[in-house]
């Protein structure tokens, strides 16, 4: 009798979530919706993240992160897989490989991470990928528990390990990571979020305390009950070194909140980045920066620590992007299960407001746990759309005759253009439908075609290549940027594009989703326009560019104080 009601259940649950799902869709009907193909199988990528099958241990858990990284400036991004042992596994001083994959410009990708020398960061969760020695070459910024790793790219297809000299271990329980230049000093500086306290050689018991526990079962303890890590900030000397100044800043969390994943980003249009921290179970952080060397906490004024309704959630990953071209950014974050993700909409003046269920993409998102998140062009129509991809935490969910499953589907929301999402994911392929445990997400263009890409990381299975077959009606513009002064790579250079009455915003950005990073090249879809009336740039110098009549469906390097030139011109030559 027992086995019978269970089953039932199971079945009016997947009644709901289809109903749910087609009253979504219903939204969408009249929508062309590109398709997401998963080519994993066809890449030549044979990565699989290191799983233990219980997940006893929070730590366990919570790995997963995916860093899009153009490693050797040929114009094609590469992929490095972030990888874990389990506890017991780390316990005996075992180790799991996290994975560094070359683009060989053909939809395949060949393993390089011997030679690169990337292979074994530590108990790697995610990272970061920026220029943090104004070299002109992508170096990795990898969290752990236990110890960061800053991996120095060395030009030559190789990469050194610069950690101590740095100065940047951190040494706690390491999840987000994201670079800025907060001080204009022309050098990025770093921002760490740390997780929990938690330490190999005391381990909080499966299932023993009243934290231990959720809906009447054993689980995995924490983080409600476990102490906060703090966070960190380190500034660029300019000299390949870090200062530690989180304390000074005023940003090193004493409370001890849950940090998540961290994201720089100008939201106030000042020419100083603002930090957006997603804590989990807590409030989350939005540090302003004042240009004076200071930064203040203006989570509740602003109105993004927590939900419209004053609730702390659990967050997770976090998006940023201007989906109503207002020219002001949005910040999104992805939640627990039982609450919803959250879109705050930027009403400029540093007001948000919390606009998730008048968007439309709260009420879907309740029944999953949200991890890697961004906002990307999916067809091309100028209008910015959402995914998120997740899973649950607590493989014993399955035990339980309702409620959320451990493996869950991923989500789609594309955007009406009129301030408003449809959920597109039963529409846009089958393997958004396919249930996965599903951590980070990155986007950007990986075959070069005018399509934003999506890449996943999964704990329990190999990751997802999503291939965006888009809109081909549509026209499209990338852009690469090279600055003359502050950092090449000109992370933190603001732009803004317009064809006819549309104005899209973009800014480029270290950091973001969950554990992850996405393509440093700044992609916008044109809609049905041919020609781009103008490019404005605001560079980190202060400069202000702007290039007229431009045409689209191209890449292009554009160099500071000099306009479009030949991609040559903003890239370092490889050593030999």
């Amino acid at each position: 009798m027992k086995f019978t009601r269970h089953l039932i259940a199971i079945f009016l649950i997947s009644i709901f979530c289809s109903q749910l799902a087609a009253a979504q869709d219903d939204l969408c009907k009249n929508r062309k919706i590109p398709q997401l193909t998963d080519i994993y199988s066809k890449t030549g990528i044979k990565f699989v993240h290191t799983s233990a099958p219980e997940k006893k241990y929070i730590v366990e858990s919570m790995s997963g992160g995916v860093l899009l990284i153009d490693y050797d400036r040929d114009g094609w991004l590469d992929i490095y897989f972030t990888n874990a042992p389990t506890v017991e596994m780390a316990l005996k001083n075992e180790k799991s490989k996290s994975l560094l994959y070359r683009n060989n410009r053909n939809g395949t990708f060949t393993d390089v991470t011997d030679r690169a020398g990337v292979g074994f960061p530590g108990y790697a969760m995610g990272g970061a990928v920026a220029d943090y020695n104004n070299d002109g070459f992508p170096d990795m910024y990898v969290t752990c528990l236990g110890g960061n790793v800053l991996y120095k790219n060395n030009g030559d297809g190789t990469f050194t390990d610069v950690t101590k000299q740095a100065g940047v271990a951190d040494g706690r329980w390491s999840s987000g990571a994201a670079f800025g230049d907060f001080d204009g000093d022309g050098f990025l500086d770093l921002f760490v979020s740390n997780y929990v306290d938690f330490k190999l050689n005391d381990l909080p018991g499966f299932g023993t305390l009243p934290t231990c526990k959720f809906r009447g079962i054993d689980v995995q303890c924490g983080p409600r009950g476990l102490k906060g890590a703090g966070d960190n900030f380190f500034r660029n000397n300019g000299d390949g070194t870090f200062k530690e100044i989180s304390k000074q800043l005023g940003i090193d969390d004493p409370q001890g909140y849950y940090g998540m994943q961290a994201v720089f980003a100008d939201f106030g249009g000042t020419g100083r980045p603002d930090i957006y921290v997603a804590n989990d179970s807590t409030p989350n952080f939005f540090y302003r920066n004042d240009g004076k060397g200071k930064f203040s906490d203006d989570g509740f004024i602003s109105g993004t620590a927590v939900s419209g309704d004053g609730s702390e959630q659990g967050s997770m990953g976090v998006a940023v992007g201007d989906y109503l071209h207002s020219g002001n950014f949005a910040i999104y974050v992805t939640n627990f299960v039982d609450e919803y993700n959250t879109l705050y909409r930027n009403n400029g003046n540093y007001d948000f407001t919390d606009v998730s269920f008048s968007a439309r993409v709260a009420q879907a998102t309740r029944p999953f746990v949200g991890w890697g998140t961004g906002f990307f062009d999916l067809d091309n129509d100028t209008w910015l759309d959402l995914f998120v991809v997740n899973g649950h935490v607590y493989p014993q969910m399955d035990q339980i005759s309702s409620g959320a499953r451990y493996k869950q589907a991923k989500l789609l929301f594309v955007n009406n253009g009129d301030t408003t999402f449809c959920n597109a994911t039963a529409q846009a392929g089958a393997p958004l439908s396919e249930l996965r445990v599903s951590r980070g997400a990155a986007f950007g263009d990986l075959d070069n075609d005018g399509q934003i890409d999506i890449v996943v990381e999964d704990l329990d299975s190999a990751p997802m290549i999503l291939k965006n077959e888009g809109d081909k009606t549509n026209h499209w513009v990338t852009l690469e940027l090279g600055a003359k002064q502050g950092n090449p790579l000109a992370i933190g250079a603001r732009v803004r594009l317009t064809t006819g009455k549309i104005v899209q915003t973009e800014e480029i950005r270290s950091g973001g989703s969950y554990l992850s990073q996405s393509d440093l090249r700044v992609h916008f879809g044109l809609g049905a326009a041919t020609k781009i009336d103008s490019i404005e740039i605001r560079w980190n110098s202060g400069r202000v560019e702007t290039i007229r009549d431009v045409e689209a469906d191209k890449f292009y390097a554009i160099l500071e104080g000099e306009g479009l030139v030949p991609v040559e011109k903003i890239r370092p030559k490889t050593k030999k």
